[in-house]
């Protein structure tokens, strides 16, 4: 547990480092807050606390792709078409 937890906030603070920013000093306001039973700097805190963690929920959702089907382009008619295909050829050739 000792080396897990450093690793997994490590990775977490370097994937989003403003709402990792804005948590850290959110916590460190309520901590602050309780400890010296101050009630205004604890609700702060924890009110920067949860807009951190919405803003870094935001960011999550908005990063993910939107799923949609997606069918390949065909820029030529199928094989099992009658329609023959246009020659290309230059006019100046067909004299």
């Amino acid at each position: 547990m000792k080396i897990l937890l450093p690793r997994v906030l490590r990775t977490l603070y370097r994937k989003e480092p403003i709402s990792s920013f804005i948590l850290v000093v959110g916590a460190v306001d309520a901590v602050m807050g309780g400890v010296g039973q101050s009630g205004s700097l604890f609700s702060f805190g924890l009110l920067i606390v949860s807009v951190s963690i919405i803003l870094r929920w935001w960011q999550v959702q908005k990063a993910q792709p939107i799923i949609t089907e997606n069918k390949p382009r065909r820029y030529l008619p199928p094989s099992s078409s009658n329609v023959p295909l246009p020659l290309l050829t230059h006019e100046k050739y067909r004299r």
